[in-house]
């Protein structure tokens, strides 16, 4: 099987397209019954799922139960959820965590039971952690075991799925940046999300919404794209870094106080620094512009050095790095986009309106978040949906096609944007976006991105020939999509907060906006 540019793979049964969570046990799953390819545009361990720190819900305690977990999650969706998406959700859940147990996951324990942590909007301790504040980085390794002793599965590190092809709304293959193509019978998208189209944000550089643009390219129906959740507790180092803060660590007691060292959280929300994200990002913007103050603080020195070096190891070490420490110091924090709750339309088993073509992890739109995502869902939702999607594709995946359309890439007007002019456009964009696009957003702000989208149309239209090129056009086809859909959705509703439209309006409940090709 050649794999040099304008070359043809033979052929797989499944193609995976990113390897977090989702996208790497899809693979081991997949593994079982046909060949598998994993494509993923970095290094293996470039994804959200390795800075993942809190955790995984799921109702496993003698006083929890799959209902009330169901309960919370509708309750932090503010009336959007899909419920039997949830109710997939929460029921599988505790068995995705023996799965994960099976393959000597280690999560932490309390004599000899699984330690759970409680988390923003849950009623109840159901997050299950590894290494402390290191889960992410801890299920990475556990997953990659598994992925390498899988027999197989083929795995391809810097490899940049620019298409996805589809004719006649089939999946036949996708097509990489150097022109190979690889016919699959079947491909799932696990790219994760696009948190890189916001200047603040705690995702890595290969967030760039590349799953969302591919689908939408192919044909498949975008939903939900005006819903970004920002993480309220993210500390801004000198340099620019952006290092998440754990909700766990409020979980554990932290408080939130302005600049003036007060408490604050308790005028906004009943369960004070636990309340849903949505509320607590707002609050603290709120906090900020009433003070005229860049930040407020993160407050947790009530507690013991010794047991916040080890509940927090990392969160410890990171921020000591930077002069402050945890033991004794107020930490400034910001809030910073984080989890995309929008993106590829799926059913019950992860499957799109394009036929042979699935989606799971956080590029899919499951219906489970609604308009705002409970905490340490999207780990859950990851391994839940990854197991159906292969569930599904042992029942109904077809071979790869033998006489694919040996075509080349789409002609007419390449693009080239390299070094400052690239960076330029990117940061342009990114910065408008976190302005107008953010926490708070009114029509004034939206129409300046549409309009700054309009300028550079023909840069859409165009075919990018590198990977910078085509990263920063997928940002700007999502970046539209949230604007537009921000625009059109004329009320408050979960983590979308128009100040033109300050309440939920009760005639946008359960109303989802879809966007297609067609």
């Amino acid at each position: 099987m050649e794999n040099a540019k304008g070359t043809y793979s033979s052929g797989y049964d499944v193609v995976v397209v990113g390897s977090g969570i989702a996208g790497m046990l899809a693979a081991i799953k997949a593994s079982r019954f046909a060949r598998v390819c994993l494509l993923t545009k970095d290094a293996l361990n470039n994804t959200n799922t390795w800075l993942a720190q809190g955790g995984i819900a799921a109702a496993l305690a003698d006083d929890d139960s799959p209902e009330q977990h169901l309960e919370d999650t509708l309750m932090a969706g503010s009336g959007l959820c899909n419920i039997e998406a949830v109710k997939v959700m929460v029921e599988e859940g505790p068995q995705c965590i023996e799965g994960l147990l099976s393959m000597n996951m280690p999560f932490e324990r309390i004599e000899g039971r699984l330690a759970m942590t409680r988390e923003g909007a849950h009623s109840k301790n159901r997050i299950v952690y590894a290494g402390g504040d290191a889960t992410g980085r801890i299920l990475y390794e556990t997953l990659k075991k598994q992925l390498l002793s899988s027999r197989g599965v083929d795995i391809r590190e810097h490899t940049f799925v620019t298409e996805l092809l589809a004719p006649d709304g089939e999946i036949v293959g996708v097509r990489t940046l150097s022109g190979e193509v690889l016919p699959a019978g079947s491909v799932i998208l696990a790219t994760g999300g696009l948190g890189r189209v916001f200047s603040c944000t705690t995702n890595p550089p290969v967030a760039t919404g590349d799953g969302i643009a591919m689908a939408y390219n192919a044909g498949a129906t975008i939903t939900d794209m005006e819903f970004v959740q920002f993480h309220p507790t993210v500390f801004q180092s000198p340099q620019g870094d952006m290092i998440l803060i754990s909700e766990a660590v409020r979980g554990e007691g932290a408080i939130l106080r302005n600049c003036r060292g007060e408490r604050f959280m308790q005028n906004y929300h009943e369960m004070g620094e636990l309340g849903p994200r949505d509320v607590v990002s707002r609050a603290i913007v709120d906090q900020m512009k009433k003070d005229g103050s860049s930040y407020v603080y993160l407050d947790i020195t009530f507690r013991e050095p010794a047991y916040l070096k080890k509940r927090f190891p990392t969160i410890y070490s990171m921020t000591l790095q930077h002069g402050l420490d945890l033991a004794k110091d107020w930490l400034p924090i910001i809030p910073a986009a984080h989890y995309a709750i929008g993106g590829v339309q799926t059913g019950l088993f992860g499957e799109t309106n394009v036929g042979g073509l699935y989606a799971c992890g956080e590029v899919a739109c499951t219906g489970v978040h609604g308009a705002n995502r409970l905490a340490s869902n999207s780990l859950l939702e990851g391994l839940v949906f990854a197991e159906r999607v292969v569930r599904m594709i042992e029942k109904t995946g077809k071979e790869p096609p033998v006489n694919l359309q040996r075509g080349g890439a789409a002609k007419g007007k390449t693009i080239s944007l390299q070094g400052g002019a690239a960076g330029k456009l990117r940061e342009e964009l990114r910065s408008l976006m976190f302005s107008n696009a953010g926490i708070l957003r009114e029509e004034k702000g939206l129409l300046a991105i549409r309009r700054f989208i309009k300028q550079h149309a023909d840069f859409l239209e165009a075919q990018p020939k590198d990977r910078l090129s085509w990263e920063l056009r997928n940002l700007f086809i999502v970046a539209g999509f949230i604007v537009n859909s921000a625009l059109l959705r004329t009320e408050s509703r979960g983590c979308h907060y128009r100040v033109d439209y300050p309440q939920p309006d009760e005639a946008w409940r359960l109303r989802h906006l879809c966007t297609s090709v067609s």
